[in-house]
């Protein structure tokens, strides 16, 4: 069967591809080994946001007091939420379903395997092998957890992410190795459900890519909740047993044993570049990624990558993003190359936390003579009558040119503000020129206005 464009995986990046290309009149297959939607969501982006939000449900009804309400009796119910998730996670793939047919492309289900000549070998669930061809071939396989050999993940006692969100009971206690998103994320999560956590952090703050006053206020904050956290510390080894597990953390005074039901690993990612035919077909690899140009061409023509599994950020909306780009080349259209400086990072624990462009310490090392502005939440009368007073907005401009370098935002629903900092900056806007952007008033995204004004000496609630 020849196509235009076979997409081997269908995540955020393959099944946008697939789509992009079929609007584009070429005839369009995506080949999955597993589940439409792919590891977003069924296993990441989605089904995580859904527990999320049990847990904040969960914490306002705790908290119902603050807001002047009564609550008599109230549980959380640890498998209902699980699975409230996993419908979730359902019915955005059989969404997915819909799209594929909708815009007529052909969703070819087994494990695909890159050959010479543009071919995919598919392997189905019976083990029968059929060969496809294409014209262009898009590899958007992913990444899974990432393994370290003293955090040997078997599921039960030391977990992944995808253990993490399907766990058959609520463990009382919980180290999470790593801080990074996901490590965040699930500490907010079960800390809130009511689980003892701590997170383990071998560098100096939590949220490492984070500006530094993001990392501290998060650590405050997280600490406020009860969470305990182990910064320059790492897991040397787990001992396991029927009853738990005991970790022994290096921590800076020395060693330290922690006694939990469940290590969960989120010490990063790892793409899937393995038994995919790379080493068949030619397509080089360098440190555990595809090299590709500014429009997803590997080395070898007719051979595209996108998504985790080339250099750049591991973001979903990233996958995308570059997968348009790839197949409106491929048409003969004229994309513009992604400007990976400009792209959006958030994190959904509560706080959200919500960046884009440089920390203050990059600008800095950069030679930029700099402008910081800095707004609390706790000044916004949206924030307070909300009662999530946490938290701020960063703004750091170039004092020179009055350029926005960087954002960085803490509080609630910053994750909903941030694009307006990343097109502001697309248009190249300046700090005077986003003071005059009049904001409404009660909402948070006052506060990004509040910060330009406070860079400029012209703030006025603070």
């Amino acid at each position: 069967m020849n196509y235009d464009v076979i997409v081997l995986g269908s995540g955020p990046g393959g099944y946008v591809t697939a789509i992009r290309a079929s609007q584009l009149g070429l005839k369009t297959a995506v080949v999955e080994k597993e589940s439409l939607g792919g590891v977003c969501l069924n296993w990441g982006c989605i089904p995580t946001k859904a527990l999320l939000k049990s847990a904040n449900v969960y914490e306002y009804i705790n908290h119902a007091d603050d807001y002047g309400i009564k609550v008599s009796s109230h549980k959380a119910d640890f498998n209902a939420v699980i699975k409230r998730s996993r419908d979730v996670a359902e019915k955005m793939s059989g969404g997915v379903k819909f799209l594929m047919k909708k815009n007529k492309i052909d969703v070819i289900m087994g494990t695909g395997k890159i050959q010479p000549g543009k071919q995919i070998e598919v392997t189905n669930n019976k083990g029968e092998k059929t060969s496809y061809s294409a014209k262009h071939i898009v590899i958007a396989t992913g990444a899974r957890s990432r393994q370290l050999p003293n955090l040997e993940q078997d599921k039960k006692r030391i977990i992944g992410y995808r253990d993490a969100m399907v766990l058959p009971k609520m463990p009382k206690k919980m180290v999470i190795v790593g801080s990074g998103a996901i490590g965040v994320e699930f500490a907010y999560f079960y800390n809130a459900m009511g689980v003892d956590v701590t997170i383990v952090e071998y560098l100096p703050n939590i949220v490492p890519v984070e500006d530094i006053d993001v990392s501290k206020q998060l650590e405050k904050t997280f600490k406020k909740k009860g969470i305990s956290i182990m910064t320059n510390s790492s897991v040397e080894k787990v001992e396991k047993s029927a009853k738990g597990c005991k970790v022994n953390v290096k921590t800076a005074k020395g060693e330290e044993v922690i006694e939990c039901d469940i290590v969960l690993s989120a010490v990063g990612i790892q793409p899937n570049i393995e038994n995919i035919g790379l080493e068949e077909t030619g397509v080089v690899v360098d440190n555990g990624k595809i090299v590709v140009n500014e429009f997803y061409e590997t080395n070898i023509p007719g051979y595209y990558a996108i998504g985790d599994v080339v250099k750049g950020q591991s973001l979903a909306h990233v996958a995308s993003a570059e997968g348009i780009t790839c197949v409106e080349k491929i048409a003969g259209h004229h994309p513009e190359a992604i400007d990976y400086n400009n792209i959006p990072g958030c994190t959904y624990c509560s706080p959200e936390i919500a960046s884009v462009g440089m920390t203050e310490k990059v600008a800095k090392e950069a030679g930029h003579e700099l402008k910081i502005g800095k707004f609390p939440f706790s000044a916004s009368g949206k924030a307070s009558a909300a009662g999530h007073n946490d938290g701020f907005v960063k703004l750091i401009f170039d004092a020179k040119y009055g350029e926005l370098l960087g954002a960085h935002m803490i509080g609630a629903n910053v994750t909903e503000m941030i694009a307006e900092i990343v097109a502001l900056r697309k248009l190249e806007t300046t700090g005077h020129e986003l003071i005059k952007t009049v904001h409404p008033h009660p909402t948070m995204s006052e506060a990004i206005m509040e910060a330009a004004a406070a860079a400029y000496g012209e703030v006025i609630h603070m």
